[in-house]
C-alpha cells in the first residue's frame, strides 16, 4: 500500500520545495516509484516534482476542488506508487483567510490522516526552535505532526542544540538537519516565484546535491509514514471512491506512447511522466478521440494542471502539444488551450514568429475553431505586449486591448466564477473555481467584446471578465476543471462540433 507524508513549512521561505524535491530524488534513486503533490494552487513546484520524480505532480487545493476531490485524486494518481510526498503551501495553517484552514496545507493533512513533516528554518534561532515546533502541534491537536526537518543549520553542534531542544519539549520526531548551503539548495527566485523546470533550474548538479543531502541527513524511509492499511479514519492512503480509475501506466514505465502527446518542430522531446494515463484517442482504447486539442507547450506557455489535461483525455479528446515559439502554426487541430507562462519573457521570439500569430488569429476568426486562454495565453492573444523594460511587441490581436507589464501591478487570489453566457467551457449557469496570480495589466477592453464570466473573490463583489471573440475565450482565472468536470466535457463538445 502507498505511504502518504506531507511535507509542511512555518512560513514561506523555509525550505519545503528543496526539502520535497531531495526527498523525492533520494526516494527515486533508492528503487520506489514516488508520487508528488502540491497542496494549492502553484504551477511551478508540481513541474519541478516531475523533474525529480519522473511522474507527473498534481495540485490538491481544498478550496478550488473540495475534499471528495482531493482523495479522489490521491487515490487514483498515488495508487501504483510506494510513497506519496505531498508539499504544502505557505506556513501549515495558512489559507484563503486568516479565520479558517480552508484551502491550507493542515486541511489536506487532515482530510488525508497523514503524517506531518515540519521544515523549519533555523538559521538564526536555536532552542527558540522548539517553541515554534510546539505552538504548530498544539494550535491544532488533531493534526499529526510527526516529525521535523531542521533547514540551514550551521554546522553540528547548531544541529544537536535544535535536535536536543526539539525532543526535550515536543512530540514531534527530529529527523534531520540541512546544513546552509545556499549554493546548491536555496532556489532561485523571479517575480512569479521560483524558476521553473522549463529554465533547467534543476539542471547539472543541483538535483544530485539535493538527493545526497537529504540522503544523508535523513532515515532511509520516510519518517512515521503511515500505510493505507492503517485504522479507519487514519489511511495516509484513502480508499479509492467508486468512480475513481486507476492508471493504466506500469511500473517503472518512463513514458506515455508517442501519439499520446504529438509534437511538431525541430525541439527537444519532452519525457512524459510515468504516471501519464492512456485516455480516448491514444492507444490502450479501441474508439477514436472525439476530438483534437491543440497544447501550447513551451518555454513561454507551461501553465497546466494536470488534472485539466487529464480530464480533457477523459472527456475523449487527444492532445496535440506544440509551441508558439518555435512552431511555423498550430497542427491540425479542432481546438487550442493556451495555459499561463511568461510571455513576456519571451515576447520578442513569440513576436518575431510572425507566421504563427497570424495562424493562430486564421485559426480563430476564419475557421471559427474554439479557443480558450488563460493568463498569459489571453497576454499572447492581445493586441501588444509592453514588457518591463517598456518595448511593445505585437502579438495575435485576437483580443482588442493591450497588456502591460509597466508599472508592475500584483493580482493574486482566489476566485469564483459562473459562466453569465455560452462559451466554449459550457453555457450559462456553469458554476467553477481558478485562482490569478499576475503582474501584468490588461487595458480597457471594449464594451462591444462580449463578457462571459462573473468573477467574484472569497467575500467580494462580482466583476465581469471572460472576454469572448468568436468561439475564443480568454481571461486571467486559472480555472481548476476538478471544480467542475463539465467544463472539461465542454470544451471537448466544443471542438468536437467544430470537427463537423
Amino acid at each position: 500500500m502507498t505511504r502518504v507524508l506531507v511535507v509542511a513549512g512555518t512560513a514561506s521561505g523555509v525550505g519545503k520545495t528543496s526539502v520535497t524535491l531531495g526527498l523525492l530524488s533520494a526516494l527515486r534513486r533508492r528503487g520506489l516509484r514516488v508520487q508528488a503533490f502540491k497542496v494549492g494552487p502553484d504551477f511551478i513546484d508540481p513541474g519541478l516534482h516531475e523533474v525529480a520524480s519522473g511522474r507527473a505532480s498534481y495540485n490538491l487545493d481544498g478550496w478550488m476542488c473540495g475534499r471528495e476531490a482531493v482523495l479522489a485524486t490521491v487515490a487514483r494518481r498515488a495508487a501504483e506508487a510506494d510513497v506519496a510526498i505531498v508539499e504544502g503551501v505557505m506556513g501549515c495553517f495558512d489559507g484563503i483567510d486568516g479565520s479558517s484552514d480552508a484551502g491550507s496545507t493542515a486541511q489536506v493533512a487532515r482530510w488525508l490522516g497523514a503524517p506531518v513533516v515540519l521544515v523549519v528554518d533555523a538559521a538564526a534561532q536555536s532552542r527558540s526552535a522548539a517553541a515554534t515546533v510546539l505552538g504548530f502541534e498544539r494550535f491544532d491537536p488533531a493534526l499529526n505532526v510527526a516529525a521535523v526537518i531542521v533547514n540551514r543549520v550551521g554546522g553540528d553542534t547548531h544541529a544537536r542544540w535544535v535536535s536536543e531542544a526539539i525532543r526535550a519539549a515536543c512530540r514531534a520526531v527530529p529527523v534531520g538537519a540541512i546544513p546552509r548551503d545556499d549554493a546548491w539548495w536555496a532556489m532561485p527566485e523571479r517575480h512569479l516565484g521560483l524558476l521553473t523546470a522549463a529554465d533547467g533550474v534543476l539542471a547539472g548538479e543541483r538535483l544530485v546535491r539535493m538527493a545526497e543531502t537529504v540522503g544523508a541527513s535523513m532515515p532511509p524511509t520516510p519518517p512515521n509514514a503511515r500505510r493505507g492499511s492503517a485504522k479507519p479514519g487514519r489511511a495516509s492512503m484513502p480508499p479509492t471512491p467508486p468512480n475513481a480509475r486507476r492508471g493504466s501506466a506500469k511500473p517503472g514505465r518512463a513514458s506515455m506512447p508517442p501519439s499520446s502527446f504529438k509534437r511538431r518542430g525541430l525541439r527537444p522531446p519532452r519525457t512524459v511522466p510515468a504516471n501519464a494515463r492512456s485516455t480516448s484517442g491514444n492507444p490502450g482504447r479501441s474508439s477514436m478521440p472525439r476530438a483534437t486539442i491543440g497544447i501550447a507547450r513551451d518555454h513561454a506557455f507551461q501553465f497546466y494542471y494536470a488534472e485539466n489535461l487529464d480530464l480533457l483525455r477523459e472527456a475523449g479528446a487527444e492532445l496535440v502539444e506544440w509551441s508558439p515559439l518555435a512552431d511555423g502554426e498550430p497542427p491540425d487541430v479542432d481546438g487550442l488551450y493556451f495555459g499561463g507562462g511568461y510571455p513576456e519573457l519571451d515576447a520578442q521570439q513569440l513576436t518575431d514568429n510572425a507566421r504563427c500569430r497570424q495562424s493562430v488569429r486564421r485559426f480563430a476568426l476564419d475557421a471559427g475553431r474554439p479557443v480558450y486562454a488563460e493568463c498569459g495565453g489571453l497576454m499572447y492573444l492581445a493586441e501588444s505586449l509592453e514588457d518591463a523594460e517598456g518595448r511593445v511587441h505585437e502579438m495575435v490581436g485576437l483580443l482588442p486591448a493591450r497588456v502591460t507589464m509597466r508599472p508592475p501591478r500584483m493580482s493574486l487570489g482566489y476566485l469564483g466564477v459562473t459562466l453569465t453566457a455560452p462559451t466554449p467551457l459550457g453555457p450559462a449557469g456553469t458554476v467553477a473555481r481558478g485562482q490569478e496570480f499576475h503582474f501584468s495589466t490588461l487595458s480597457p477592453v471594449p464594451a462591444s467584446v462580449p463578457r462571459a464570466y462573473g468573477v467574484t473573490a472569497p467575500g467580494g463583489a462580482t466583476r465581469a471578465e471572460g472576454y469572448v471573440v468568436g468561439r475564443s475565450l480568454m481571461s486571467y482565472v486559472h480555472l481548476h476543471f476538478a471544480s467542475n468536470p463539465a467544463l472539461a466535457r465542454g470544451f471537448v463538445d466544443a471542438c468536437a462540433a467544430a470537427r463537423r
